[in-house]
């Protein structure tokens, strides 16, 4: 089981109300982000890097790491064969961290939920882990991504069953419905953090972009 330090951490990040609040927190954690999520034996990362690897081809370009963090995903993409990826966060003290990965081709200290400084279809992938969960990111942070991703593009998240009981899926299914998107893929429910007590499963999903 992680640490107590780790337990507070995370419940502090759930329970953030502010965007400004989710900044601080992150800044303040971006030291031992990488060790504790590793001692919580995160899933989110290498989930999400499947799920991209199954639907983008190799090579794809440019991608954007949305709530990149310290660059977690952004080492294995580029491992993977995804060669240009940026990276966006809304702590500066974690872009930091990633930014000495050495991995990204552009970093962008923003918050999601609200209009991105980004040109329509600018991204031919998005891929955005752990960060539709509690105190971060709702439905509202989709349409967004929706309409910086190229049509055919793929949109790969993680979303909270919290989250997806309390009108995510609904959103989704009316994006369908709407032809906006399809839904790729949808995986099952599992718990993100095995070594944290309590923990609420997520799920995967792949959106095409139409």
């Amino acid at each position: 089981m992680a640490d107590r330090k780790n337990e507070g951490a995370l419940a502090a990040a759930y329970a953030a109300k502010r965007p400004e609040e989710v900044a601080a927190l992150y800044d303040r954690w971006s030291d031992t982000y990488d060790a504790d999520m590793s001692a919580a034996g995160y899933r989110h990362p290498t989930i999400c890097l499947a799920l991209l690897a199954r639907h983008l081809p190799l090579g794809a370009a440019p991608l954007l790491d949305a709530g990149a963090g310290t660059g977690l995903i952004g080492e294995w993409l580029k491992i993977a064969g995804y060669p240009q990826v940026e990276a966006l966060d809304i702590s500066a003290g974690m872009l930091a961290k990633a930014e000495r990965k050495g991995v990204y081709s552009a970093l962008h200290c923003l918050a999601l939920g609200g209009p991105l400084p980004f040109a329509d279809n600018a991204y031919a992938g998005i891929i955005s882990a752990g960060v539709f969960t509690s105190g971060h990111v709702g439905a509202e942070g989709l349409d967004e991504l929706i309409r910086i991703c190229r049509p055919g593009g793929i949109i790969v998240l993680t979303v909270k069953n919290t989250l997806w009981d309390a009108g995510f899926a609904a959103r989704i299914a009316d994006l369908e419905a709407k032809g906006v998107v399809t839904r790729a893929e949808e995986t099952s429910p599992y718990v993100s953090m095995p070594g944290e007590a309590d923990t609420v499963p997520s799920r995967g999903l792949v959106l095409r972009v139409n």
